[in-house]
Order: C-alpha cells, then structure tokens, then sequence
C-alpha cells in the first residue's frame, strides 16, 4: 500500500465505492478523485449519493462530473496530472448493450486513461465472472462472446498483470448500480479485478555493424537485421543474474561436486571461416549464417586498440566477446551474395576443398570449433606417474577436489573438465521452439579410457536436469539430452581421437536458453531476451532452479493472419522467415505452409503462409500485429523481390 497513492475512479454511479475507498485508505496519503458521466443533479438522484459524495470530500478527495472515461483528455480538471491508479468498476454501455458495443467501450477508455497513468501505475477493471474471456473466468466464454479484455487493453500498449477476486466485503458501503442503466446492482460474485500495467515499447530491428579479429585478421560485417537484438545482450557476464547464467552456474556448480572445471576467459569472435567449420565434425553446416565481409585487413596491426567508445560499450555489454566493436548504422545490409557462396549454401557441404573456402565467412553455428583452436585444446594432456592429468607444455598439475576422491569411480585417476560458453546462431525455420540465437555450453573432459566418462557425466547430468523434465536417451558414441516439448536441449559424445590412447576426449553440449526455460517454467524461450526490467526484476536475489517465474503479462492474445505472393522460379524459404522474423520484432511464433501452386506457363509459384502472432513480454493488439504484417508485406516487396497477391 503506497502511502502517496493518487487514485482516478471513473464510471462511478452512487460513489458508494469511491466512499468505501475513502475509508480504507483513511490514515494514509492516499487521494481519491472520483468521476461520473452524469451532470450532478442527475447523479444526486441515485440512493445515498450525495452521503457519499460528502465522505469523499470530508476525507479530503475530489469529486467531478459530466467526465467521460473515454475522453479524460478533454476534462479540464484532470489536465496536468497524473495517477498511480484508475480504476473503473463494471464498465458497461448501458441497457441491452452487445459485446461490440462494451469492448469499444474498454478500448476507448484504454485509449484515454493512458494519457493520465503515471510511469508505474495500474489501471484496474472489475469485471463480472465470464466478461473478461481469460482462463481465470469460470465458466469461461467463448471467445467472441467476451468482451476481450486483455486485447483491448493491448490497444493502449498495456498488458494484463494480475486476475484477483472482486472483495466486496472490503468495501462494505459499496453497493453498485446501473444495471442496464437502472438503479440495479451487478452481480458481483465471482466477479474479477483485472490489473493492468504498462508495456515497454517494442525494440526495432537495426543493422549492426561487427568489427574483431577473425584467424588474426581483422574484419568488418554486417549482423543480420533479425538477429540485432541478440548481440551484445551481456547474459553470461560476470556478476549477471540473468536466468541463463544462474542455469550455466548451477550447472558448473554440479559438476565441480565431481570435476575440476575450469571456465576460459578467452575472447572468441562471433565470426567462424568455413575451413574452421570443415574442420570440427560435430557441427551441422546446414542452418548457418553466412556473412559477407564489408571490410578485410582493416589495420596492419591486427592487435591495434579499437575506438575506445565502441570498445567501452563492447566490454560492458559481453565481456564474453570483448574483442568485438559494434556501431548502430541506418543503411540496409548487403543481401546479396557470391556465386561460390550461394553455392556452398546451397550444399550445405563441408566436403569441399578448405583452400576454396578460406574467404567465406558465417556466424557461429557452435562453440565447437572455436573449442578445438584454443590453446588449452591444442595442447597434448598426459599421465604423470601418479596418475594425474598434466598438460605437457605447461606442465600444470590439474588438481581434483572432490571430497569422496578424485573421479570416485576412475581407479584414482584425476579428470578434467575445461569449458566455454557463448552466443551461437542457426538460421532456423520458425516455429516454436527453434532458437535463431542462444546460449551455448561447451564442456570437455579428460577422462582416462577405462572410466565410461559418458556414463559418468550422464549420471550426473540426470541428476542435475531430470527433476526438470530432461530424459537422457543413449545413442551411438553418446546421449541425447531431451525435454517436452522443445525436443533437443543438449548432448554427450567423444571428443576427437587423441594420440594418447590412455584417455578419452568427451564433450558436453547444453542449450542454456532452453534449459532456462524449463529450470524456471518460463511461458517461452523468447522472454529470456525481454528489456522489461520485471523480467530481470524476479532473478535479481538468484532463485534456485525449480522456483517458478510468474509471468508479468498474462494470458497473451494470439492473432493469425495468412499471406501470399508470387516467386521466381529460385525460392529460398529461409529467408523469407529471416525477413518475418525481422519485420514482426519477434512476435511471430509459428509459420505455417498452407498452399502452394506452380504456374505451368510463367515459371511462377505461388505461396500461402499463415503466420501466428503472440508477445509474452510485449503488448500486442490486432492493430500492432497488423502493422507488423503489413511491414512484413512491404520487407517481402523490396528484399525478396515476390510480388503479393
């Protein structure tokens, strides 16, 4: 309870709320300016009103008429000022009134009490049990039988933060009225108070401009306009709470119960050439980047200090990629791709000549490559006579700190574990739980041959992820680590043959967005990027896995709308998710192929996608989504040269 609350009650019949109000908060500093439509000397015919209207003002509130709920901008007693709270009780158009008629109704007030809610106010609505047409309303009506609240209040960018029960019995005075415009009372069983707040406004795609040092050159490109918003967010740096981190640490935490583990703090570039791609087995080349370089061999020196200003913003931003430098520009990215790359995209095959491809760039599909080229890696490990691992250049004895004995289960033998994490990138079809940007886990273990490092680091895997919903299943050479419904969350499998056939090279990879996902039951992977500071606000004390996140905007509408259009007779669907990806800021969840019909004549086919719109971070109304898809027909015009139908 806010001892300055200031309060906006709207729509008040008798004022025998606005009197109950005045009486609870009595004691405190809160101030109550209550409103009706009616002139005064029709209000004062209702019973007790004017008893009322004198509480209010002995009490030190406000009373005004002839305001309308749906024009607040207009009354010239409510210009200037704003409040923590506006609340407005059983809306309703008066007599046999529709559903139409009485979602306008919300819509427009939506529309109006914005312009008078402070930064961090609420907006609460009463509404009978069944109006609303959320899960919370039992019996819940159908959908275009309610009145739709959360959507009409998207219109006005606010989400829906809280569903509680109508306590009638705190306000004892309260008596409502207005029952198809009569001196009747609503039915206020069960009847529910909607919560509404403010959304932050939608983050717009932007093209970044990268500059690092890719295999001790340094290069200049161009980050995809969808992908903008995942770069440089910073959720793995030291001293971050974000859930992904708190996954990593609780994860890292486990298995140093068993394992020295050590985290390099090395910079690795965001950029991988395809012969680094064709050089690691484990990578699946057939849902990458691939980046054309705007700039190459930008300085002689290629360890020459950045623009200290880009630097700054780089290094407060990822300390995990603190070699890279990014700068906001407005011009459109160079979509247009070489002969010798749109065919090596076009095979998606790393058995070609690496010589070949040495110009040819894209953004990390894994840290797994990047794994194998640092010097820790590259380095020969051995046994030493007491049946340690050591590293043969640095000659470092790696201590275990295991309090049941090293390895418990290696016949004495020490093992290792050294780790990397990091953003990666797959250009994915759209669909649920298809990540186009996450964070990755890249474990690799030491493990003397005759251990079974597999079954040992699935056994404490399962112990850490299985109360999650994670099922290891046993392939070929290692595990599977699966969740539902997203599928896939990461693996187990040998590392490449090493000379020293006395131990095994084993590595773990873990998506940690969506192992965030499940380890706090998140509504869906794209909240993890989410600007609100509510978002962020709920891990700021590092909740264990396990602890629910309570969404901060509930029950989010979803709006399906189809699209078609004609192609050449070369269509790339990837990019075309690419660019609906970037048009609707995120919002689009799913992509469906409905029809599809090839001309016999004119060497044209023509496409049909329905595309469903949801935010659960974002307001999103049937406006905003149309504006997104009507951008969306417009990027579709100009970049992939289709004609809409």
């Amino acid at each position: 309870m806010s001892p300055s609350l200031s309060m906006l009650l709207v729509g008040e019949g008798n004022f025998s709320f606005s009197a109950s109000v005045t009486q609870f908060y009595s004691g405190t500093e809160t101030s109550v300016t209550a409103t009706c439509l009616q002139p005064q000397e029709e209000a004062l015919r209702h019973e007790r009103a004017a008893t009322n209207i004198q509480i209010i003002k002995d009490s030190g509130g406000t009373v005004l008429f002839n305001v309308d709920c749906t024009k607040l901008g207009d009354c010239t007693s409510l210009q200037g000022r704003v409040f923590d709270r506006v609340v407005f009780n059983f809306p309703h158009c008066g007599r046999k009134s529709g559903v139409k008629k009485n979602r306008d109704l919300l819509k427009n007030f939506f529309l109006s009490c914005v312009e008078l809610l402070a930064e961090d106010g609420e907006v609460h609505v009463s509404l009978c049990n069944g109006q609303g047409g959320t899960p919370v309303d039992h019996p819940k009506r159908e959908w275009h039988n309610s009145w739709q609240v959360a959507a009409m209040a998207a219109e006005a960018h606010l989400i829906l933060n809280d569903v509680r029960p109508f306590e009638s019995e705190k306000y004892q005075s309260y008596k409502c009225t207005g029952y198809r415009s009569q001196d009747k009372g609503f039915h206020v069983e069960k009847a529910l108070v909607h919560v509404f707040i403010r959304s932050i406004p939608y983050t717009s795609a932007q093209i970044l401009t990268v500059e690092e040092v890719v295999e001790g050159e340094r290069v200049q490109y161009n980050i995809p306009a969808e992908l903008s918003d995942y770069i440089f967010r910073g959720f793995l740096c030291s001293g971050s709470v974000h859930p992904v981190r708190l996954v990593q640490d609780y994860i890292i935490k486990g298995l140093t119960e068993k394992w020295s583990v050590s985290m390099t703090t090395e910079t690795i570039p965001f950029l991988l050439t395809a012969k680094q791609l064709q050089a690691s087995r484990d990578v699946d080349s057939a849902h990458c980047y691939w980046i054309n370089l705007i700039q190459k061999d930008l300085s002689p020196d290629a360890d020459a200090p950045i623009d200290k200003e880009t630097d700054s913003l780089q290094g407060q931003a990822n300390t995990q990629n603190a070699s890279s430098t990014i700068c906001v520009t407005s011009h459109k990215a160079d979509r247009v791709r070489s002969k010798g790359l749109e065919s090596l995209m076009s095979a998606c095959s790393v058995d070609v000549d690496p010589d070949e491809e040495s110009g040819v760039f894209l953004l990390r599909p894994s840290l797994i490559p990047q794994m194998e080229l640092l010097p820790t890696k590259k380095e020969e490990w051995i046994t030493n006579a007491e049946g340690h691992v050591e590293c043969a250049e640095s000659n470092i004895n790696v201590e275990q700190h295991d309090k049941e004995g090293p390895c418990g289960d290696c016949n004495g033998v020490t093992s290792f574990l050294f780790g990397i994490s990091g953003l990666v990138f797959k250009n994915m079809h759209i669909s649920l739980w298809a990540l186009p940007a996450f964070h990755e886990l890249l474990i690799t273990g030491i493990f003397p041959a005759d251990c079974e490092p597999i079954k040992l680091l699935g056994e404490r895997l399962e112990t850490l992820l299985v109360p999650y919903g994670v099922s290891l299943i046993t392939e070929k050479q290692g595990l599977r680590l699966t969740a539902a419904p997203m599928g896939l969350v990461g693996r187990v499998f040998e590392g490449k043959a090493s000379n020293n056939t006395s131990h095994n090279s084993i590595t773990v990879s873990l998506n940690l967005d969506l192992l965030a996902v499940l380890l706090f039951s998140l509504p869906d992977w794209r909240i993890l990027w989410s600007h609100d500071e509510r978002f962020l606000k709920q891990f700021a004390l590092c909740p264990l896995p396990g602890e629910p996140f309570q969404p901060f905007s509930l029950f989010p509408e979803h709006f399906s709308f189809d699209i078609s259009f004609w192609t050449g007779p070369i269509w790339e669907e990837r990019k075309f998710h690419a660019v609906v990806r970037e048009a609707s800021r995120g919002t689009v969840e799913q992509v469906k192929l409905i029809d599809r019909f090839s001309h016999p004549d004119l060497s044209q086919t023509s496409y049909c996608y329905r595309l469903t719109y949801r935010s659960h971070a974002h307001a999103l109304s049937h406006r905003q989504a149309l504006q997104f898809h009507q951008q969306l027909e417009s990027l579709l015009s100009s970049q992939l040269q289709v004609n809409i139908r």
